[in-house]
């Protein structure tokens, strides 16, 4: 084949990745989740969040990313950005074994939780990251 052929078929091979990909992209489950947390317990908060983030992301295909932050001034003030391939995939991440030890564990550190849905506007990021 000659390179104008290679070329050709290289890009419309990269276009219906890309196009796949944000076909998958407009199916995900965005959620913000804001949490006030006793702030006598935060590093315990942590250490149990940490647990059910790690499990849930090796054991659950459709849970696809955890981003963690917390507020600058006031540490007990935590926002987590949840990514979920689908709504059934969420429904079923509440479920697990290991999410609702999280629950249980955190019950008596969180003061309290506010879930917010969202929808994807726009995401642009570096290659591989």
């Amino acid at each position: 084949m000659n390179k104008i052929i290679l070329t050709t078929l290289f890009l419309s091979i990269c276009n219906l990745f890309s196009l796949n990909t944000n076909a998958q992209a407009q199916n995900n489950m965005y959620r913000i989740a804001k949490i006030k947390v006793d702030v006598n317990q935060i590093e315990q908060y942590k250490s149990a969040l940490k647990e059910q983030m790690n499990a849930a992301i090796k054991l659950e295909p459709g849970v696809l990313s955890y981003t963690v932050v917390a507020d600058k001034k006031d540490a007990s003030l935590i926002t987590i950005m949840e990514v979920y391939a689908n709504q059934e995939a969420y429904q079923s991440h509440i479920l697990t074994p290991h999410f609702k030890k999280y629950k249980d564990t955190v019950k008596n550190m969180v003061l309290s939780l506010e879930l917010i849905d969202t929808e994807l506007v726009e995401r642009v990021h570096k290659p591989n990251y």
